[in-house]
């Protein structure tokens, strides 16, 4: 290359070089002198924050494809401090408009505060500061309530979980010394000096009354009216200053305020941001007034709430809602995905009872993280997903929702024409006998889930409890039901064989002291006679049951019992009571002295036996399926949000088997078939599709009351598939129950196979 050549070259780059820096000065100049003063007002009015969103929870369904509980779509109105406005007039102002926003259209806001929402204000909460509980070593400990962490945070109070500390006053002098000490320290050398007293005094540990703890909200968030006393300038010139010092405001529209501002300020100090949700699921009027006002830092926007397309089931369904003060610790604290961050926000939306609480983690889904940009008057400039949220699994239940129905309808249309006018409660629940799946599992009262808050506190008050759960949580002695536990055992252990007769004395004078009775005996004066084990269980011989019993002795029926899983949870996955199974470790337990006689009330199920009806299902399955017991259950299965694929299908555990001989069983069986065909309910069940084997009792509840009704049978005979087992509080004589039995068994064989699981894309009703 020539010298020319290269001298070209250099003056092409270098002339290209002057172009690029010439356009970036024109560049750097026109944002810099012409665009600055704007650019910067933009950068000084763009803030950004992140939001955690809740995914959209999985739906349930039942074990057709029927749709019990989904989402809908509604609109929820949030609160930002951040953009109320810098000055607590405008603040206040924009809450109190929305106050009366909300009162004028009829709307609940939330609001947590524990202090009454008018006068006299009052604690609604026992200990609104703090919780007692205790140290592993016995020690009593208080754990600070959110109120009390605020309150101390803000000190509105001491912080009470602390011992109280000394104070030392401002010293106290004494006066001047006098002439004689003066004229003593000049001969001795000493110069006297004033005395100083330093009193200590302990630190006020007593906490505020509600009204008193209002006051000093009121004046922390600077909430008052017209007339308020400036604190500062009664102090001075030793004018009282009110405990409520809000001058001419109205005393209600203080304690809306202060509540609101409680909820702000604990959100104001997570360190994830969360929106306080005022009120969701809120009508078209209250939108257009709370739109028309244009209040600040209060914006619209929708979101879903579960949505519910049945009446019934609302104790197996459950309900949602915002975590209580004892949840939140323990769902703060998970970390699943193990990424050092809790999996739960405090005031995340969580399942609270029944299905929703306990498939809690598959429907909940995975919450997104949103970036929002606002201006200073909190207007959104944009927004972004960070990481979107994913919908929850749906859950597929084993319960077929038309014979829930069914049962539920049973229990209410039937129960007022027992004999009995002392019923208060009942359940009933349905088992597959090989697959343990609950086909229904109803209580009586019941309660509507989607009026839950607003029923709230009559349903919570009402005598008859119609909250609580009898199939699963409710407790009753079996009556004569037990009395195949002991035929079972006597036969098993070889006392007896199906062909054995005992004859029936009417007392049974065994023990020393008063002779139990049979029941026939006991009514009518009369004997059963010599019987067989199927003839007691048919006619329900107690007598019959207190020999074989006795001679099984206390310790066999307890085990056999245990196996048949009375007493026992069944591992369902709701809440359940284990409840008891009668004998001597439990009597002494109690405080009380076992008999050796008690083992003959033991026998026909009385004593302190106490069983829930899915308990008694679950015997009466193991039973007739020949002794395999198993865990029941609800899920069926777990689908993914779209349906695409299954992410689970549950397998019932066995938990535990008895070996029964085929001749045994059969004697058993024999005895429920003869009370249906030809025993005191034979007239509820001649004209049923299937045979059906059953066994009535009645428990004696106290000598005041009638005695509670029992029931529990299997269908088809020849071939069980379902078992079902009633109680009914001071319903009487459990025969009264045949015809409600009875009346299920013929829906369940009727519509059985007349319906064919439903696509999953044609039951998505929203």
């Amino acid at each position: 290359m020539d010298v020319k050549q290269f001298h070209r070259r250099v003056l092409c780059i270098a002339l290209l070089l002057s172009l690029c820096l010439t356009a970036m000065g024109a560049t750097l100049y026109d944002l810099q002198i012409n665009q600055g003063e704007a650019l910067y007002e933009r950068s000084q009015n763009k803030i950004a924050e992140t939001q955690i969103v809740e995914a959209d929870r999985g739906d349930i369904l039942d074990r057709n494809g029927r749709v019990l509980v989904s989402n809908r779509v509604v609109y929820q109105v949030t609160l930002d401090l951040d953009h109320m406005g810098k000055e607590p007039e405008e603040r206040n102002a924009t809450l109190l408009s929305l106050v009366h926003a909300a009162r004028a259209s009829g709307v609940e806001w939330s609001d947590t505060l524990p202090i009454s929402a008018d006068e006299p204000f009052v604690f609604t909460e026992q200990s609104p500061y703090f919780t007692l509980s205790q140290n592993e070593d016995g020690t009593p400990s208080k754990t600070l309530t959110r109120l009390g962490q605020l309150a101390v945070k803000m000190k509105w109070i001491t912080d009470p979980t602390k011992e109280p500390e000394p104070v030392e006053t401002a010293p106290v002098q004494q006066e001047e010394p006098g002439l004689w000490d003066r004229i003593t320290g000049f001969f001795t050398g000493e110069t006297p000096q004033k005395e100083v007293q330093t009193p200590v005094q302990e630190k006020d540990s007593s906490l505020p009354t509600a009204r008193q703890l209002l006051g000093k909200m009121c004046a922390s968030f600077e909430i008052a009216g017209e007339g308020a006393v400036d604190k500062k300038s009664a102090e001075a010139s030793g004018q009282a200053v009110p405990d409520l010092n809000i001058g001419d405001m109205d005393p209600a529209d203080a304690r809306a305020i202060a509540g609101l501002l409680y909820e702000l300020y604990l959100r104001s100090r997570e360190v994830t941001w969360t929106p306080y949700v005022f009120a969701e699921g809120v009508d078209i009027d209250f939108i257009s007034r709370v739109k028309e006002l244009s209040l600040p830092g209060v914006v619209i926007e929708p979101t879903t709430v579960r949505q519910y397309h049945t009446q019934y089931a609302a104790h197996i369904l459950g309900r949602v809602g915002l975590m209580n003060r004892s949840e939140v610790e323990y769902y703060t604290s998970l970390d699943e995905d193990g990424d050092g961050k809790p999996d739960y926000e405090m005031d995340d939306t969580v399942g609270k009872e029944g299905v929703e609480k306990a498939f809690e983690s598959f429907l909940r889904g995975t919450p997104g993280i949103r970036a929002v940009d606002r201006n200073t008057s909190g207007k959104i400039l944009s927004e972004s997903w960070i990481t979107e949220p994913k919908p929850g699994d749906n859950i597929v239940l084993t319960i077929d929702i038309d014979l829930q129905k069914k049962v539920e309808d049973t229990l209410a249309s039937s129960l007022p024409n027992l004999v009995s006018e002392e019923v208060e409660g009942a359940a009933c629940v349905v088992l597959d006998v090989n697959s343990f799946d609950v086909l229904a599992s109803a209580s009586y009262p019941t309660f509507d889930l989607a009026n839950y808050s607003r029923d709230w506190e009559k349903n919570s008050t009402d005598p008859l409890t119609p909250l609580v759960n009898r199939a699963l949580t409710g407790t009753y002695a079996p009556g004569s039901t037990f009395k195949m536990v002991t035929a079972i055992g006597a036969l098993e252990e070889g006392i007896i064989t199906p062909d054995s007769q005992i004859r029936d004395l009417g007392r049974y004078t065994y023990y020393p002291g008063t002779p139990p009775q049979c029941w026939y005996y006991r009514q009518y004066g009369k004997y059963h006679g010599l019987i067989n084990v199927s003839e007691a269980i048919e006619v329900s011989c107690n007598y019959f049951f207190y020999d074989v019993g006795r001679r099984l002795g206390i310790d066999l029926l307890v085990d056999y019992a245990t196996r048949f899983g009375l007493g026992q949870k069944t591992g369902i996955e709701l809440e359940e009571s284990s409840g008891v199974m009668a004998g001597p470790e439990y009597t002494e337990s109690m405080g009380g002295t076992w008999y050796e006689g008690s083992v003959l009330s033991v026998a026909i199920g009385q004593e302190s036996s106490q069983f829930t009806p899915i308990q008694l299902a679950s015997y009466i399955s193991t039973l007739v399926n020949g002794g395999t017991r198993k865990s029941t259950h609800l899920l069926k299965e777990i689908k993914s949000s779209d349906y695409s694929q299954i992410v689970e299908t549950y397998e019932p555990e066995v938990l535990s088997t008895i070996e029964i001989q085929d001749k045994n069983l059969e004697a058993v069986k024999a005895g429920m078939l003869a009370l249906t065909t030809d025993g005191s309910v034979r007239r509820y069940f001649q004209d049923l599709p299937v045979q059906v084997g059953a066994k009535t009792g009645s428990a004696q509840v106290s000598a005041q009351t009638e005695s509670n009704a029992v029931f529990v049978c299997f269908a088809p005979y020849d071939d069980p598939e379902i078992a079902l087992a009633m109680v009914v509080e001071h319903g009487g004589s459990g025969s009264e129950l045949g015809a409600m039995a009875a009346d299920i068994l013929s829906y369940y064989f009727s519509t059985k196979g007349s319906m064919d699981e439903i696509p999953m894309e044609n039951t998505l009703i929203r």
